[in-house]
């Protein structure tokens, strides 16, 4: 279907949501959100609103190969010229230092059609296509966390946050790796429809798309052990049994591992990336999370066993990293 401004108008309240595509993307990074936005439409159908009219577009139009060996048909972006863009979702590549060296004329189209669209979004590694045309410059960003410290080095102008599924900042949004894309189509739907509609394009889409054992990208002791960060192995074991405590101050932490604060402060964030109030942090959030999805505890008990402390404080700490309240996070993905 060719989508041209002067002769297909958008009927009222009709979004247009156009996916770009270039040589070697990743696959679910465009199906994952393409397939939100159409559960969506589908969902604002039945209730007589409009949806979203979505397409792929890439610079020269015609079939584009995808890392993975699957092909997809696009339009070229010179259809779109002029057109009332909602939505540009800019997908990420497993290959992404070879997609930068060739992807000057698409950063080039990003950063001068960025007026055109009323948002940008990207999927893991497609943060380093934003950064590339400027669009991240001073800006809070989440990537795939495998990439955060060569987005930082190539980009240094970005806020990398390492923890963050998603990040809103203004009209762009950035997410974390691969299927956090589909977090973060959720994310813009509910922004545009409401709750309730974000709402029932999970519970449709979870049957096919749930990531099983929850929606973390990876165990955050898991990743502290695979740094350089030995010393402090048994030491992130003791915080992660110990989370119910209220007060793991850097005091606390810095005598378990014989060191004084100061020195631990300094040392710790150099080995792991983050401070030790953050650790603790993404330690807390990471158990309420699983207590969220596994147990029947309520959310108040699950704050005091991770040491939040209260309901209102693990809310703004959810809100912070993921984007979503505790209580709607258990209603997405309860087990």
């Amino acid at each position: 279907m060719t989508y041209n401004p002067e002769f297909l108008p958008l009927p009222d309240g009709m979004r247009l949501v156009l996916f770009m595509a270039f040589p070697d993307m990743g696959l679910l990074d465009v199906t994952g959100p393409q397939t939100v936005f159409w559960a969506a439409s589908k969902a604002m159908e039945k209730r007589g609103l409009p949806g979203y009219l979505r397409f792929t577009a890439s610079l020269n139009g015609g079939l584009v190969n995808t890392a993975e060996g699957v092909s997809l048909q696009t339009l070229p972006l010179a259809d779109f010229a002029g057109a009332q863009i909602d939505t540009r979702v800019v997908p990420g590549s497993p290959h992404i230092e070879q997609v930068l060296e060739r992807s000057g004329p698409l950063a080039q189209w990003l950063h001068a059609a960025a007026g055109a669209a009323r948002r940008t979004a990207s999927v893991c590694s497609g943060a380093f296509l934003l950064a590339q045309a400027g669009l991240l410059d001073g800006r809070r960003a989440a990537t795939h966390w495998g990439m955060c410290d060569m987005l930082k080095a190539r980009f240094p102008s970005v806020e990398i946050d390492r923890d963050a599924i998603f990040v809103q900042q203004g009209a762009v949004w950035t997410s974390a790796g691969v299927s956090a894309g589909i977090d973060l189509a959720l994310a813009l739907v509910e922004a545009d429809c409401g709750h309730e509609v974000a709402m029932e394009v999970a519970r449709e889409l979870v049957v096919y798309l749930k990531r099983p054992g929850g929606q973390a990208q990876f165990s955050e002791l898991l990743q502290s052990q695979a740094q350089d960060s030995a010393a402090f192995d048994e030491l992130n074991l003791w915080i992660t049994d110990n989370l119910g405590r209220k007060n793991l101050s850097v005091e606390l932490l810095a005598d378990r591992a014989g060191m004084s604060p100061r020195n631990f402060a300094r040392v710790y964030k150099q080995k792991t990336g983050r401070t030790p109030a953050k650790a603790v942090e993404v330690f807390r959030l990471e158990a309420a999370r699983r207590l969220l999805e596994d147990s029947g505890r309520n959310v108040d008990q699950i704050a005091g066993l991770c040491g939040f402390g209260d309901e209102e404080r693990m809310r703004t700490t959810f809100q912070r990293n993921l984007g979503i309240a505790p209580r709607d996070y258990r209603r997405r993905f309860s087990s």
